[in-house]
């Protein structure tokens, strides 16, 4: 399996220690067509770019590329966008959706939830349903429904490492992204999908992306972890978009 496109990675412009060209450059060394570079959404107090520098980000990826298109190589600007409350809003609007070519959803520790009532569910309910097990059917039923909410009303391409940081039914979700043309991410760098949450969508039409989250660009490109898992859940390689034989 080959993986041809890196659709999740990071920058200084949020938590990464590379720049858009290292990242860039890394993707050509690595032999990629394709690279998204994709930080953290505004509402995340710790990570968020500011709402100003992705229109920034916008001129740099277009300068990219001109730069490198005749290596072969297409650069995407994308943002990771935050599930900021339970009714499934995210921290992006119509202005920076119309400069995006790609976009990445995902729970992430880290946000304001813009109502108390999610406030309470995310860094109240989710932390004790970790050790309180009766809670756990509630929560997961929970951010199962906000995830399907922000779906329906956003142009979501990917939902990152789904069930990483809120625990999700993996099934209803894959079920609704596929209606909706979304994409669930095998995350190289974090435990999800896991091989067994993989195995609950491949019960539905759902497809994948594998990709790197990379933080640094040496680990834009890898892709090793991402791979065995779906290898060993025996995902199909048409089921996977980035990848040919």
């Amino acid at each position: 399996m080959q993986i041809i496109g890196d659709y999740h990675t990071h920058t200084i412009y949020s938590h990464g220690k590379g720049t858009i060209r290292d990242n860039v450059e890394a993707a050509i060394n690595k032999g990629l067509k394709e690279i998204a570079i994709c930080d953290h959404g505004p509402g995340h107090i710790i990570y968020g770019i500011k709402r100003e520098q992705i229109f920034q980000m916008r001129k740099e990826v277009d300068q990219m590329n001109r730069e490198y298109g005749k290596q072969g190589i297409r650069v995407w600007l994308g943002l990771e966008a935050n599930v900021m409350d339970y009714d499934g809003n995210i921290d992006i609007d119509d202005e920076i959706l119309q400069v995006l070519d790609i976009l990445l959803l995902g729970f992430h520790y880290g946000i304001l939830p813009r109502n108390g009532k999610s406030m309470w569910y995310f860094y109240g309910l989710n932390p004790l349903s970790k050790v309180l097990s009766p809670l756990d059917n509630t929560v997961v039923d929970l951010n199962t429904q906000a995830m399907i909410r922000a779906i329906e009303k956003y142009p979501v391409d990917i939902i990152t490492h789904p069930g990483s940081k809120a625990k999700l039914d993996i099934e209803k979700v894959a079920e609704i992204a596929y209606k909706h043309n979304t994409a669930l991410e095998i995350n190289s760098h974090h435990s999800q999908l896991s091989i067994e949450n993989i195995e609950k969508a491949l019960n539905t039409k759902v497809k994948f992306y594998i990709n790197s989250d990379a933080h640094h660009p040496k680990d834009v490109g890898e892709f090793q972890e991402g791979i065995m898992r779906a290898l060993e859940a025996k995902v199909p390689i048409d089921r996977i978009i980035n990848a040919k034989e």
